[in-house]
């Protein structure tokens, strides 16, 4: 098939036959669209070969962080996750649930709205259009975006095709679900240009609705978007404050600043709201050694990952694999393409040039710069880690997906003015039909060689049929528990396991404790609880017991079941098996792949609540490994949690020593002081408490100054504590942790 293109003049007239591609500027706006929707879509089926229904009920990834991102979508289909609500997952952290307020939240919004898709088409079909929905999102904002800044509409959609498959953020996948929805990048760069540059911007006109609104967006989607935001508009101000000074783009500037922090109060208020153990350490932890792990190296950003489709380019990733000392966990997520490499190198030439020029920067060179000089490592993001102790963003090597933006956003722009300066000096009577096919097609060509450059290789179908097969046991697994025990029952996991980011216990990796939660709809777990947390000490003080006194207890507690994780234990918890056997309890119900074993048990008809025998560490306390005393430079705080619902007298011992002899304050529960003298050497105190129903507080407050005990370590040391205890009537049980 082909277009007949005819043009007349005064002098002459031709005809001539044009390919396909002629048609191609005749698309309507609507069309363009979806036909930047349709090829975004059918790239991203291919890629996980998600042809057919059955292959969208099978997750692209089943292990790791995925899990959580599944439980957090099934915790939100229950209704457990709703914003400005506690965020207590009620079939997690039994018998309690687990109340994770004081966790935050990452795009609670979004979470809520998978939690909805996920009612009518289950949790795994609903992370799989998320991924969809995060690609084809991010190709409609770059291409609305481009074509804003007039880019051509083909150069807008080779450009939104690269970003939308970016490898920063398409390869991370499931893992990194939140990070994938890059969306917000291009218009929050769009925002920032019109508060700096714009001379016709007004709050109340289509450009300021605009910026206030993305800023909404971002301030209720990733904080780490919304991080680097803040920034880019906060020298978006500054500019504009020291350049035209226009009353109506500040205001729209700050209203915009605005909008962005008040939303993400508001979504993350259950952190401040409903967070009861004010004591606990934040369970997210971080390091200032962190900050510079997985801070940018520009470096990364031209570096090709070592799994490249292309052998030539695979071979540096290798080289840089071997060479490099210094790696993170997030390899060669930096890498912006060769398409974006080009597009790097053309915009530092022309920032360069404009400086030996003395003319005016490109306005999208600022941001690029700003982002290098604040993420690199050893830049102003280590700086402010280091003095301020803001190290919560430790892994800035996240914001190349900003630099990525802007150079593809500036080699749209390019070679959309380099096509229309053609077309202005072209004076042949054929020149505008055929200009217009060679346009098409060279974005056309860019477009290929960037997706295939930029895709990772695709997952294969040997990875979705193991998948496959582990969720089908897991089903299996799921079906027969929920036959086997009541609505409502609750299983006991071992080994125990804190939420989050604790780390693999033997085989056992992170976060696989919740892959019984997603196989069923009606039993209760232990798992889930938050680390750091007095509310689920219990579980670690029960799982140090022999085994007769551990059945006995979380049978006492009403737990209808202990399951074990074989790859948690050494031995493939066979020992503890045969000592279940030699107890009578031998109803065993194995999963299908033999990872996972589930014995029922004889729960107590009248269970009671776990109560802790032992005190949580909370603030003020230096790390200490393993079997250690835990040392305070200052004021140093326990928790414990009451769950029931009177109040508890009870004893509360601590062994204790000090740097030197020196008075300390005891102060429970904000009331009355007792002193205490401590010496060097290993020492127990006590003292009669009252247990208050929830949360209670302990804090030792030294009266003299710390000083630094040793210059190994460093550490400024005032006391330790080496073991606590809490003593009731009825029993008497300690722990040294």
């Amino acid at each position: 098939m082909v277009a007949r293109y005819t043009r007349s003049s005064p002098l002459t007239s031709v005809s001539v036959s044009l390919p396909p591609i002629a048609l191609l500027p005749r698309l309507t706006a609507q069309w363009r669209v979806a036909l930047l929707v349709l090829v975004t879509t059918l790239v991203w089926t291919a890629h996980y070969d998600r042809w057919t229904l059955a292959s969208w009920s099978v997750p692209t990834d089943y292990r790791g962080d995925s899990l959580e991102i599944f439980a957090r979508i099934q915790a939100a289909a229950e209704g457990n996750t709703l914003p400005l609500q506690p965020q207590v997952i009620s079939r997690l952290g039994a018998p309690f649930g687990a109340n994770w307020s004081a966790y935050p939240t990452s795009d609670l919004p979004l979470v809520c709205a998978l939690g909805w898709l996920a009612r009518g088409v289950g949790v795994f079909a609903a992370a799989n259009l998320a991924l969809l929905l995060a690609t084809v999102s991010a190709a409609l904002a770059f291409y609305g975006c481009a074509r804003w800044l007039r880019a051509r509409w083909e150069w807008a959609f080779a450009g939104a095709l690269l970003f939308a498959f970016t490898f920063q953020t398409f390869s991370r996948g499931l893992p990194h679900l939140f990070l994938v929805f890059a969306w917000t990048v291009p218009p929050a760069l769009l925002a920032c240009g019109l508060v700096a540059t714009s001379r016709r911007l007004q709050l109340r006109s289509g450009g300021g609705m605009f910026c206030v609104a993305i800023a909404a967006l971002i301030g209720v989607s990733n904080p780490y978007t919304l991080f680097l935001f803040l920034q880019l508009l906060a020298w978006a101000l500054v500019a504009q404050w020291l350049g035209a000074r226009r009353r109506e783009n500040l205001r729209v500037g700050l209203a915009a600043l605005a909008t962005a922090v008040l939303a993400f109060f508001i979504v993350e208020s259950h952190v401040w709201l409903f967070t009861s153990d004010t004591v606990a350490l934040s369970p997210i932890v971080r390091g200032y050694g962190a900050t510079e792990l997985y801070a940018l190296k520009p470096m990364e950003l031209f570096m090709p990952p070592a799994g490249h489709r292309w052998d030539a380019l695979a071979f540096f990733g290798h080289r840089y694999v071997r060479w490099s000392e210094w790696r993170n966990g997030e390899p060669f997520t930096p890498y912006l393409g060769l398409v974006g490499i080009v597009g790097f190198v053309w915009l530092a030439l022309t920032a360069l040039r404009a400086i030996l020029r003395r003319r005016r920067l490109p306005g999208l060179a600022l941001p690029a710069g700003w982002v290098l000089a604040f993420a690199s490592v050893g830049g102003l993001t280590n700086v402010m880690a280091f003095f301020t102790g803001l190290i919560i963003f430790r892994a800035t090597n996240r914001f190349s997906i900003f630099v990525s933006a802007v150079v593809l956003l500036f080699l749209t722009a390019k070679m959309s003015r380099w096509w229309r300066e053609r077309r202005v000096r072209q004076t042949w009577a054929l020149a505008p039909a055929w200009w217009q096919a060679g346009s098409f097609a060279a974005a056309a060509l860019v477009s290929v060689v960037g997706l295939v450059d930029q895709l990772p290789r695709a997952p294969g179908l040997a990875q979705q049929e193991r998948i496959a097969q582990r969720l089908a046991a897991d089903r299996e697994l799921g079906t027969l528990l929920e036959g086997r025990l009541p609505k409502g029952a609750m299983v006991f996991q071992l080994p125990v396991m804190m939420f989050p980011e604790v780390g693999s216990r033997g085989q056992l990796g992170d976060y696989e404790h919740f892959r019984p939660f997603l196989a069923t709809s009606s039993l209760r777990f232990n798992y889930g609880a938050l680390k750091g947390r007095s509310r689920g000490r219990w579980q670690r003080e029960v799982e140090e017991l022999p085994t007769v006194e551990l059945v006995r207890r979380i049978e006492h507690y009403g737990f209808s079941a202990l399951y074990l994780n074989r790859r948690g234990f050494a031995d493939r918890g066979e020992k503890l098996l045969g000592e279940l056997r030699a107890l009578g309890r031998t109803q065993f119900i194995e999963g299908a792949l033999g990872e996972q074993v589930v014995v029922l048990l004889e729960p107590n008809l009248t269970p009671k609540l776990p109560l802790a025998r032992t005190l949580t560490f909370g603030h003020g306390w230096h790390s200490a490994r393993a079997g250690e005393p835990r040392w305070a430079h200052g004021p140093g705080a326990f928790s414990y949690y009451n769950p029931t619902a009177l109040p508890r007298q009870a004893t509360v011992r601590l062994t204790v020593s000090a740097a030197d002899p020196r008075k300390v304050n005891m102060v429970f529960n904000a009331g009355e002081k007792t002193t205490v003298l401590i010496g060097e050497a290993s020492q127990e105190i006590s003292v009669q408490v009252t247990l208050r129903p929830g949360f209670n507080r302990l804090d030792l407050q030294p009266v003299e100054p710390a000083q630094r005990l040793s210059q190994e370590r460093g550490h400024l040391r005032s006391f330790a504590v080496h073991a606590t205890a809490v003593v009731f009537e009825e029993r008497v049980a300690s722990n040294d942790r």
